[in-house]
């Protein structure tokens, strides 16, 4: 395959991973299923209406998954699809990389 056929698959992933919050809430999700609350706690600065928006996003793009639990009240959880753990090895380098190279000083 050459690169003038794999730019458009290219784009459309920087597209999707590009969309603010979307590569954190991945991460969230790498820890397992979650219930919607969970995932707005480990990440206060989302909106819950943000977070909602990007989990349908992903859902329809095939990296998370939406289980509905049958209880009384019914719960929701979500959690990542084969397609969205796929993204785990390219996150955890993310991960390396901000730690080797992001000065700490510099998160205030």
């Amino acid at each position: 395959m050459n690169q003038s056929e794999m730019c458009p698959r290219f784009e459309k992933a920087v597209d999707i991973l590009s969309k603010r919050w979307v590569a954190l809430i991945v991460f969230q999700l790498l820890n397992g299923s979650q219930r919607f609350s969970e995932i707005e706690a480990a990440l206060p600065n989302l909106s819950g209406r943000v977070l909602s928006e990007r989990l349908k996003e992903l859902e329809l793009e095939g990296v998370v998954k939406r289980d509905v639990i049958p209880e009384t009240p019914v719960r929701i959880e979500y959690s990542l699809t084969d397609k969205g753990m796929a993204l785990a090895p390219i996150l955890g380098e993310i991960s390396k990389w901000a730690t080797d190279w992001i000065d700490p000083s510099f998160l205030d």
